[in-house]
């Protein structure tokens, strides 16, 4: 029984994973969405939402948003040590982010109405299994 919980719970932790990754750059682009930000507060107001990314998944994703010219950096002075790399979106990042928006909110209204459906014939089968 133990063993079948603890493998429950890695698959349940790989799902997660695996839509937080589809989904990350979407993330990213909404809390750039009112004011630069700087990377490593991308990953602390991810944590504050219960999404716990590291840094090694944010750094790149960041720099691969520069390149496909969705966000723009600027070095800014920091408080205490080293200058800050503040990211901020572009009007392409801002299109991405409503289109994708969009299709995840499409998506996810159906994955729940499937997944909370109460659908007679499940029931059926369930009955007689």
């Amino acid at each position: 029984m133990l063993a079948a919980a603890s493998m429950f719970s890695m698959i349940a932790t790989e799902r997660r994973s695996l839509v937080l990754r589809g989904v990350l750059d979407l993330c990213l682009l909404s809390l750039l969405r009112l004011r630069p930000v700087y990377g490593y507060e991308l990953t602390e107001r991810l944590a504050e939402q219960d999404l716990l990314v590291s840094g090694g998944s944010v750094y790149p994703l960041l720099t691969r948003l520069e390149k496909a010219g969705l966000v723009v950096s600027e070095k800014r002075p920091s408080p205490a040590g080293p200058p800050r790399k503040y990211y901020s979106l572009t009007e392409g990042g801002i299109d991405t982010l409503e289109r994708g928006t969009a299709e995840w909110l499409t998506v996810s209204t159906s994955v729940t109405a499937i997944l909370q459906s109460k659908d007679s014939t499940h029931s059926d089968q369930k009955e007689t299994a």
